[in-house]
């Protein structure tokens, strides 16, 4: 089997993935998770930067996953470089983040932030790389707890990367007209509505549907509208 099907059987919407992290935040007791991909920065394509796909951080701390760029984010990308353990960090009370050898981690120096963490290096070859970041005030975890909280996040940045897949693919070729269509009769409008809202003909409006739906990959309208909000391209 290959890479890319084994990607294709991974795909999962984003409310899916995130879900698949609340269960590993709830088994090493985390208080939040952060889904990060390491890309080419767009100014100077041989430097690497870290950016946020997902997280589930409150309003009162959307800026953590920031922060933590800002502060480990070239720790993360030399040690990603260097070696795929996963990285630990203590809280500035610097309390005891692992209970266990130092075998299957490597721990940061010194805790500079008021919450502990453990970050997951996943790589997947020619695919997108990236972390799964989880932090709590204080972070309990024997290795057994490590290595299998490891393996599921490989789970997860798989299914990201085929539903980023999916998506870059979709938005290559749907057009404005075709996504405003779509939004519209995901919104409970008839083709004569959207027609008459869009200044077009019901004929045009169910072309533009139509491709749509064949450019998604759906069966019928129904699904390609089931689609088009699974990928985040209407509400």
């Amino acid at each position: 089997m290959s890479e890319n099907t084994l990607l294709e059987k991974k795909s999962f919407s984003l409310l899916e993935l995130s879900s698949k992290l609340k269960i590993i935040q709830k088994r090493i007791k985390a208080r939040n998770f952060a889904l990060y991909t390491i890309n080419c920065a767009l100014d100077s394509p041989r430097q690497q930067q870290l950016v946020c796909e997902l997280n589930n951080y409150d309003p009162e701390s959307r800026e953590i996953p920031n922060i933590l760029i800002k502060t480990y984010g070239d720790e993360f990308l030399f040690h990603f470089n260097s070696g795929l353990l996963p990285i630990i960090w203590n809280n500035m009370q610097e309390e005891t983040i692992i209970e266990s050898s130092g075998q299957f981690f490597i721990r940061l120096d010194k805790g500079i932030l008021p919450f502990a963490g453990i970050a997951f290096p996943l790589r997947l070859g020619f695919h997108k790389n990236g972390y799964v970041v989880f932090t709590a005030e204080c972070l309990m975890l024997a290795n057994e707890v490590i290595i299998e909280a490891h393996g599921a996040c490989y789970q997860v940045i798989m299914g990201f990367l085929a539903l980023f897949k999916k998506r870059s693919s979709a938005a290559r070729n749907l057009t404005e007209r075709e996504t405003s269509c779509l939004q519209l009769a995901g919104d409970g409008y008839t083709s004569e509505e959207i027609a008459k809202k869009l200044g077009l003909s019901v004929h045009t409006v169910n072309a533009y549907l139509g491709s749509a739906t064949v450019k998604l990959d759906a069966v019928n309208r129904i699904q390609a509208i089931a689609k088009a909000i699974r990928f985040g391209y209407i509400c």
